[in-house]
């Protein structure tokens, strides 16, 4: 029977996720996006690797030793000799206790790795929708644009026509009209790209889901995640896997110590029945697997370094995170108030200075591709920090407790 130690950040409900219902409007975005993450086949896969590491932790939990059955025949004149008997290693050193003790930390190992390639593709998976999303505001600024500079062609050439615009106005016109297009296009392009790559990640995902609640961003997570870093799947499983080795050694180094074999056995020998026992131990006297125990050894301190550094990387990686995430947020937020008169009047604001000829054409041009430019900087640097506020969630460990936050 398989057993599983409670483990933090919800690892439990993320081993369980394949066996979530379907999602319906009534599924909480969280669990409907773990749904659909573990559809993926790299995350299959994962946990297909996952169960047999529990599988071969349930084989070290077994006995070490099996008994041996033993039979001996021999005709001797007359007479039919014969032996049957049983003979049983003993784990004098208890290696048994030993390998116990490396399952667990073999299922803590495998149960945290499989974590942390789900928390990964989580983090791809939200990136990719909050790309999906500016690439669907780019895509609608662009066409809006567009559709404004047809207008503005068509306005341009009445006035053309009736002498109050020169031939120049009318080029530049159409000249800002072809950029237009050209952003048009290369809008709708990555439009397509970030929907595809939406639904290579998110099986199930359409666009009626559409993208991130933004009562995610409004979740204020643990601003001081010291408490987070040894629970993080990547230093949780290294620290696991240091402890594995750690047994590895202990039991390398009681396999430099042979253990005995006890047996007994009944038969018949010249007519006369035969009870017989026997003792025996290898001698470890050519080879006493000291040279084995020593690489165990080294091999634990070898992991045990290489916890230190996943632990000391994963504070960094946070640290870096988060400085980002936060000079990104303060830009955004200036951003957001230095435009907050910049609203769709103020297109026709400007169309209509240059209508009364308070604004050349030229001006105007410039005007407008001002203001689309200032538009596109304020998606982009959303984008930059929503997936900068990703990226810090998963580097501290706090990804999976922000989703299940949400309704």
């Amino acid at each position: 029977m398989r057993r599983f130690r409670y483990l933090p950040f919800g690892i439990g409900l993320l081993l369980a996720a394949n066996l979530l219902p379907a999602a319906t409007p009534e599924t909480a975005w969280g669990n409907w996006l773990e749904n659909q993450i573990s559809q993926h086949p790299e995350i299959i896969a994962a946990r297909e690797t996952m169960n047999a590491a529990l599988s071969r932790a349930d084989g070290q939990e077994q006995p070490l030793y099996n008994p041996e059955l033993e039979t001996e025949y021999e005709r001797e004149g007359d007479a039919d000799n014969y032996r049957v008997g049983v003979s049983q290693a003993i784990d004098w050193r208890d290696k048994r206790g030993t390998r116990r003790q490396q399952a667990v930390f073999n299922r803590e190992a495998a149960q945290y790795t499989y974590a942390l390639v789900v928390a990964q593709k989580t983090s791809d998976a939200m990136k990719a929708l909050v790309e999906w999303q500016a690439a669907r505001q780019t895509a609608e600024l662009a066409g809006q644009q567009e559709a404004q500079l047809d207008t503005l062609l068509s306005l341009v050439n009445k006035r053309l026509r009736a002498g109050d615009l020169s031939q120049v106005d009318a080029e530049l016109a159409i000249l800002s009209l072809t950029q237009r297009l050209n952003a048009a296009a290369q809008a709708q392009v990555a439009l397509q790209k970030a929907r595809i790559g939406g639904r290579e990640i998110l099986p199930g995902w359409t666009e009626a889901q559409a993208g991130i609640p933004e009562e995610f961003w409004r979740i204020e997570p643990d601003k001081n995640p010291e408490q987070w870093f040894d629970r993080h799947p990547a230093v949780a499983a290294a620290r696991a896997e240091w402890e594995m080795t750690r047994q590895t050694a202990v039991i390398a180094r009681k396999a430099t110590r042979a253990d005995p074999s006890f047996g007994v056995n009944v038969g018949r020998s010249d007519g006369d029945d035969v009870l017989g026992l026997r003792f025996s131990v290898p001698l470890n006297i050519r080879n006493n697997f000291s040279a084995e125990a020593q690489a165990a050894h080294q091999q634990a301190m070898s992991a045990q370094s290489r916890y230190q550094h996943v632990r000391r990387s994963q504070r960094f990686a946070a640290e870096a995170a988060g400085a980002a995430r936060s000079e990104l947020k303060q830009r955004l937020e200036r951003w957001q108030t230095l435009v907050q008169g910049l609203k769709e009047n103020s297109s026709k604001l400007l169309e209509r200075r240059w209508r009364s000829g308070d604004m050349g054409t030229a001006e105007f041009l410039l005007a407008l591709q001002q203001r689309a430019e200032g538009l596109q900087a304020g998606i982009k640097l959303r984008l930059q920090y929503q997936q900068a506020h990703i990226d810090w969630l998963f580097q501290t460990g706090q990804l999976h407790t922000t989703l299940q936050q949400l309704d």
